[in-house]
Order: C-alpha cells, then structure tokens, then sequence
C-alpha cells in the first residue's frame, strides 16, 4: 500500500467524523452545555435575589420590632399615667369622703352638744323649781317657770 493512499484514506476519514461529530454530536452537545449556562445562571440570580430578599426580610423585621418595642413602651407609659390618674383620682375621692365624714361628725357632735345644752337647761331648771319651792315653802308652776327660763336663754 501506498503511503498517499493511506494518507488520503485517513484524511476522507477524519473529515467523515469531522461531518459527523458537526451533525450528529456538536449540537445536543451545545444544546445541553447552554442549558447547563442558563441553569447555573438563573441559580446565580436566584441565589442574588434570595440574598436581596433575605436583606429585605432582616430589615423589615429590624423595624418591626422596633416598632413593637416602641408600642409596648407606649403602651407601659400609658399603663402608668392611668395608674397616676387613677391613685390621683382615690385619693381626690378619699379626700371629699373624708370631708364629708369629718363635716357629718362636727353636724353630729354640734348637735350632741345642742341636746346636752337642752339636757342640762331642763335639769337646771328642774332644780332650781325644786330648789325654789323648797325656799319659798310652796309649789312654783313648772310651766310659768320653763316659759320664763326660756325667755330668758332667747335673750342671751
């Protein structure tokens, strides 16, 4: 056999599988490496936006209890001011209850010491009528003598 020959075979050979591979494996062959590109990059922006989204979501929840911090701080500060009102409110209310016993006490006490007034100026009376009588030697009318005792306590 001849070197050229030979030559040539494989040279219509090489060119055979160059057509071949062209057609038949080149093409599924780049169809699934750029499929496996836009995979890998649609995961790359998938994995970006997922980081976004994370940062998002930290922030957001940064606020939220911010927020929530802020709300129960308000929330504990109004809960004080209504306890101040309402102790400020017992004791105004304490204070009037106070007064008004204190002012039912002195009604009851001027009027204790008005009947012992009284209590006194009959038995006084009384008294005295007895005590009149006895000197004078005879009964003294206790009505004549109350209505002039009477007179006379209205004119003091």
């Amino acid at each position: 056999m001849d070197i050229t020959f030979t030559l040539i075979a494989q040279a219509l050979m090489f060119a055979i599988l160059i057509w071949f591979t062209a057609k038949f494996i080149w093409p599924p062959l780049m169809t699934a490496i750029e499929n496996r590109q836009k995979t890998i990059a649609d995961g790359l922006a998938a994995a970006e936006r997922g980081k976004h989204d994370l940062d998002l979501a930290a922030k957001r929840s940064a606020e939220l209890l911010r927020e929530a911090k802020e709300k129960a701080a308000d929330i504990l500060a109004g809960g004080d001011k209504r306890a101040s009102e309402i102790v400020e409110a017992a004791k105004i209310q304490a204070k009037v209850e106070a007064d008004r016993i204190v002012a039912g006490a002195v009604a009851e006490i001027e009027q204790e010491t008005f009947r012992a007034k009284e209590q006194l100026r009959s038995h006084v009376s009384a008294i005295a009528l007895a005590g009149a009588g006895r000197i004078l030697g005879r009964e003294i009318d206790a009505k004549a003598h109350n209505d002039m005792l009477d007179k006379l306590v209205a004119g003091m």
